[in-house]
């Protein structure tokens, strides 16, 4: 018997869960949950400021240990100076300190980069415990739901064929994606008894021309 298939006999096969709040993030907490996403809408500032930021031209990727105290400094240092960049930088220290708040960290490591292609194209877990992500601008992250997908072929399972073909996304998968603006959090294979269980998703493709402006937080 597989990992996965001791895990689910335990336990409810993992699902997503949502929330309109920014306190639902603690729903992660959940043994039966690896993927919870707080839905908003982004304030107007912040979708000018990061408009401005991308259309800067000056691409880049920053990527630093961070504090609640010392976010918004070091932000403030390592963004480009575009108008209107502090309620991108409010809107990021909210974040940060949510989620080291919630998790009951010192530090996180964030990562805030534009990008112009998928960087992880083909579905997958993350090796962490629990990952923030959200998109300001351009398609974001897609996944998996446990019923559409078949994970013996993820990684070397997929005999390297493409995801398309190889076994991985059964054939009445419905491809799920967040939405710009949410934060999710996704439970990765280091999270205590999530092993095997770890939310399958991938980066969306990004068409000629387009730019996502993604960040992501991680346990430092």
């Amino acid at each position: 018997m597989s990992v996965v298939e001791e895990t689910f006999g335990a336990l409810q096969a993992p699902i997503a869960d949502f929330s309109e709040e920014l306190s639902g993030l603690a729903g992660i907490y959940q043994d039966d949950v690896n993927l919870m996403v707080w839905q908003r809408d982004l304030e107007s500032d912040t979708e000018q400021a990061v408009a401005a930021l991308l259309q800067a031209g000056q691409n880049f990727s920053l990527n630093q240990i961070v504090t609640p105290e010392n976010v918004t400094q070091s932000l403030e240092l390592g963004l480009p100076a575009t108008e209107g960049r502090e309620a991108l930088i409010r809107d990021i220290a909210l974040l940060v300190d949510a989620y080291c708040c919630l998790f009951d960290l010192d530090t996180t490591g964030l990562r805030l980069t534009q990008v112009d292609r998928a960087m992880c194209p083909r579905f997958h877990v993350d090796q962490v415990p629990c990952r923030l992500i959200t998109t300001y601008q351009g398609p974001a992250t897609q996944w998996l739901e446990e019923q559409h997908l078949n994970r013996q072929k993820l990684g070397r399972g997929s005999n390297g064929q493409p995801d398309s073909s190889s076994g991985l996304i059964k054939a009445d998968a419905d491809i799920q994606q967040i939405s710009v603006g949410d934060v999710a959090l996704l439970k990765g294979e280091r999270w205590e008894g999530n092993e095997g269980c770890g939310i399958v998703h991938r980066s969306p493709g990004v068409e000629n021309g387009q730019y996502r402006l993604l960040l992501t937080l991680d346990m430092a």
